[in-house]
């Protein structure tokens, strides 16, 4: 018997992101050396900054998004932000949460407030 092609509107899950990136793939140790490295950074980072005004994207974020440019050989900024509004693995090991708004990206009704 043939399915029907029925279409989803919307999603909701009740796995996270780490949930979803399985255990084994090679990306999770690069997590791990990278979130050490910037972890001993993070002071620098602070010095780096005003103590005022608006917040910025945590440089952490920024650093692994350019690393993951660099790894899956990303050609643009403008598609490593199309990868990282839809990508879980990118997503994940970036940092960002599945409705968080990718920086950079023009608001849409998808995207919603925050952008």
């Amino acid at each position: 018997m043939r399915g029907e092609d029925t279409q989803q509107n919307a999603m909701f899950s009740y796995l996270s992101p780490e949930q979803r990136v399985p255990q084994d793939h090679p990306v999770r140790m690069l997590r791990r050396l990278v979130d050490a490295v910037l972890r001993k950074l993070s002071r620098r980072f602070t010095a780096m900054y005003a103590h005022g005004g608006r917040p910025s994207i945590p440089p952490e974020k920024l650093l692994r998004a350019l690393l993951l440019q660099a790894l899956y050989t990303v050609r643009s900024e403008r598609l490593l932000m199309e990868q990282l509004d839809y990508n879980l693995l990118f997503r994940w090991f970036v940092g960002l949460n599945m409705d968080d708004p990718v920086w950079g990206r023009r608001c849409t009704p998808r995207t919603g407030s925050g952008c």
